[in-house]
């Protein structure tokens, strides 16, 4: 639930249903990094990623050498990098099943709408940042990045994604979509997830090129996460946060009920003095955000 590796779960996925990723160990240089990508066959842009790590912390669209080098500046852990997925849909599905049973279901689809602005020929894309609700909160951020474009007039109808990472508190939107939940989909995830040894209950972030797609399960897996996971559908906006609340209550009693159950399988509960350990490292890596 807390301070697992990202590279060690995705291990666990078969190789068509992943993001390409590969390991890299803290300290590095920005030779051995440059010599990786290019020996692993990526390709400009890419993804880095925390190994350990949350809530979008550190992760970055890398788009060149230079940037390389600004990353290893900062990132004080091992972390990944990742193919850029380059598909328009991203979702998190969250998936579970009791052990005892022989199929489980999707609980939530959250779909996310990546932060972007469109231009009118007037504004600069300073000024279209600044009339986006979830946008200003990022501006700093988003100066840094798109400083050459900062002051310059977008034309009309030009669409300019700001943030390509779907996480919430990067700007992106999440929305329910658990209305693309059907038979055929809980199908396609029971055949995913079964092939994954003792998994029972997390959520996918992935990406692919249409909601078919999705429902076939033809898609590329970022991340796998488990019990630090949640529904994010419960965070679109304007959602009941009544019904919110309701929604975590049954998903905090399934968790609570799958794991008794693989407790009686054999599986030991998470220790006390385990779970400080990961808190510390956790808090140890992150303490400087």
């Amino acid at each position: 639930m807390l301070g697992e590796s990202k590279f060690d779960v995705l291990k666990l996925l078969s190789e068509q249903l992943k993001a390409k990723s590969i390991l890299i160990k803290f300290p590095s240089t920005t030779e051995f990094v440059r010599s990786s990508i290019q020996e692993n066959g990526f390709a400009y842009p890419v993804i880095f990623k925390p190994d350990y790590g949350e809530r979008g912390w550190m992760v970055r669209k890398i788009h060149n050498q230079d940037e390389v080098v600004q990353y290893l500046a900062e990132i004080k852990t091992d972390f990944l990098v990742q193919e850029f997925l380059d598909l328009p849909l991203e979702f998190g599905v969250f998936y579970i099943r009791h052990p005892q049973s022989e199929n489980g279901k999707v609980i939530s689809i959250c779909a996310k709408e990546m932060l972007s602005v469109i231009g009118n020929s007037k504004d600069t894309l300073e000024q279209l940042v600044f009339k986006n609700e979830r946008a200003k909160l990022q501006s700093e951020k988003l100066k840094q990045i798109f400083i050459g474009d900062w002051n310059k007039i977008i034309p009309m109808s030009n669409s300019i994604e700001l943030n390509s990472i779907g996480n919430h508190c990067l700007g992106t939107k999440f929305l329910d979509g658990n209305n693309m939940i059907t038979s055929r989909l809980n199908a396609s995830f029971d055949s995913i997830s079964k092939k994954i040894p003792g998994f029972y209950f997390g959520r996918f972030d992935l990406r692919c090129a249409s909601s078919q797609d999705l429902e076939n399960g033809k898609i590329k897996i970022m991340e796998l996460n488990g019990c630090g996971a949640e529904p994010a559908h419960i965070y679109q906006p304007g959602f009941s946060l009544w019904k919110a609340l309701g929604v975590l209550r049954q998903h905090w009693k399934t968790m609570y009920q799958i794991s008794v159950e693989n407790h009686k399988r054999g599986i030991p509960y998470l220790s006390l003095s385990e779970a400080m350990r990961n808190y510390k490292r956790i808090k140890a890596t992150l303490g400087k955000v």
